[in-house]
């Protein structure tokens, strides 16, 4: 498939790189790139040769949210054509977060609005030590609605109402004492930083990978009495599967897992 405002690249190693690449527009999300990014999720969701997934973009700026003419082209929409825009804004997020391969954000420059929400749909996040952020949507009147969930799910409800409504611009220790990024650096290191990260999944079983990733969703929020018999039910199902053994099996035996790179 030929993209317009993305690229794709996979490695030896089935990592692949998904590239924001509209950096003339600050990677501004429009129509053509939501859409993009929708079918880019569920390429890589299928796709059995592709074990880690690293999202970044090209230019000065990560994503500086949504394009000005698509907001505008939705201004002039009717309630349901506005509703229908908005939705497919969330599905495309919603197909990123429940991705079943672990998805690392790289995060450099800036990232407002609906660029937040696709750092939010990340598992891990390195960002760039200078790197700003911001929810601009109440000075136009608007509000951060449709990347709410993503937001406020990952922020939690204390750090998400110091920025949710104020527009007032936040640095990237903010969102490490959210829990939102896992570390930053400087650019120079950011390279480095996202492959280490990457080799630590490489090690670990994908199947397994992926399982973990969906119990992490299904227990988020959670009485963990009421999901002891859910879990136990996850492992036992994990315990049963042909990869479980093969590890097990090259524990005993001091040999490397048939999955492990590097």
């Amino acid at each position: 498939m030929t993209y317009e405002t993305i690229r794709i690249e996979i490695d030896t190693r089935q990592v692949a790189t998904v590239t924001l690449a509209r950096s003339e527009k600050h990677n501004a999300m429009d129509a053509v790139m939501i859409a993009e990014l929708t079918a880019a999720a569920e390429r890589l969701s299928k796709d059995d040769g592709v074990r880690v997934v690293v999202l970044e973009a090209e230019g000065k700026t990560f994503c500086a949210g949504g394009d000005l003419g698509w907001m505008r082209d939705q201004a002039e929409k009717d309630r349901q054509g506005k509703m229908d825009e908005a939705m497919t804004l969330a599905r495309m997020l919603g197909l990123w977060n429940a991705l079943p391969k672990p998805v690392i954000g790289r995060v450099h420059g800036a990232a407002y609005g609906g660029g937040l929400g696709l750092i939010c749909v990340c598992d891990i996040v390195i960002a760039e030590d200078t790197s700003r952020f911001a929810l601009t949507e109440t000075r136009l009147g608007l509000i951060p609605a449709t990347i709410g969930p993503f937001v406020v799910a990952r922020l939690g409800e204390a750090f998400a109402r110091q920025v949710f409504f104020n527009a007032k611009p936040f640095d990237v220790d903010f969102l490490i004492r959210a829990g939102v990024v896992a570390r930053s650096c400087p650019s120079e290191e950011l390279d480095a930083a996202i492959e280490n990260e990457v080799a630590a999944l490489l090690h670990c079983a994908p199947g397994a990978v992926a399982e973990a990733k969906a119990l992490c969703r299904a227990l988020a929020g959670v009485d963990p009495e009421d999901a002891a018999e859910f879990s136990a039910s996850a492992l036992a199902n994990r315990w049963e599967t042909e990869e479980t053994r093969d590890g097990i099996a090259a524990f005993f035996a001091k040999q490397e897992p048939p999955w492990r790179h590097g």
